[in-house]
């Protein structure tokens, strides 16, 4: 069974970064496109970035385009996310999600599989 946990999450304040790292056990994360959402209490799950199976195809939302870079390390079963240029609206439960599929997509309903969250706070 496929597993995915997250990781990295913590307290930081505005202008600082953090990198968040997602781990996949029961399965080979060569095979899945990876996804990273984030979603606030009382509100929808939003799209992050998304990486393919090679990583040489990356598509982010465009409040953090510029300032976080999605990557990849299939050999480790891992894709991590790097947070730089933090804002105070960067806070949220930031989730790792894997999709049985080439390329990745934003919506979170397309994904086969989801972590359980880690939790990241940016402070003004």
């Amino acid at each position: 069974q496929v597993r995915l946990v997250e990781s990295g999450g913590g307290l930081v304040q505005a202008g600082d970064s953090l990198r968040l790292s997602c781990a996949l056990s029961g399965g080979t994360l060569s095979s899945y496109a990876m996804g990273w959402f984030r979603q606030a209490p009382g509100k929808e799950r939003e799209f992050v970035a998304t990486i393919s199976w090679s990583g040489t195809m990356k598509r982010y939302a465009d409040s953090v385009k510029g300032r976080f870079t999605i990557s990849r390390d299939n050999a480790k079963n891992t894709v991590s996310l790097q947070m730089i240029s933090q804002k105070p609206e960067d806070t949220d439960m930031y989730y790792c999600a894997a999709e049985n599929h080439p390329y990745g997509v934003e919506e979170s309903y397309e994904y086969d599989y989801w972590g359980q969250g880690t939790q990241v706070t940016v402070t003004s």
